[in-house]
């Protein structure tokens, strides 16, 4: 039987990361934010990705955010951001 993972915060990272999901100005990492504080807070990263945030997300992607998070904390979390080379010539 596979065990669910969990995450324990201390306060200043609870605080970083609240103030991240209320005021930070990219939506992808208010969204992420609120995925590892749900997580904290005993929710799945399952029931996360499907039900715990605006709109559904893959599992496997809630579970790497989750994974950047453990890595790095928030610098991860930022590091690994979505959308590829947003420079790159056609």
């Amino acid at each position: 039987m596979r065990r669910q993972r969990t995450l324990t915060l201390s306060l200043d990272q609870r605080e970083e990361l609240i103030d991240h999901r209320d005021h930070d100005p990219r939506p992808d990492m208010r969204v992420r934010c609120a995925a590892i504080l749900k997580i904290a807070d005993g929710k799945s990263p399952y029931w996360v990705a499907r039900e715990g945030l605006l709109k559904p997300h893959h599992p496997d992607t809630v579970y790497g955010w989750l994974n950047h998070y453990e890595d790095g904390g928030l610098d991860q979390l930022l590091e690994h951001r979505h959308g590829g080379n947003r420079y790159a010539p056609f």
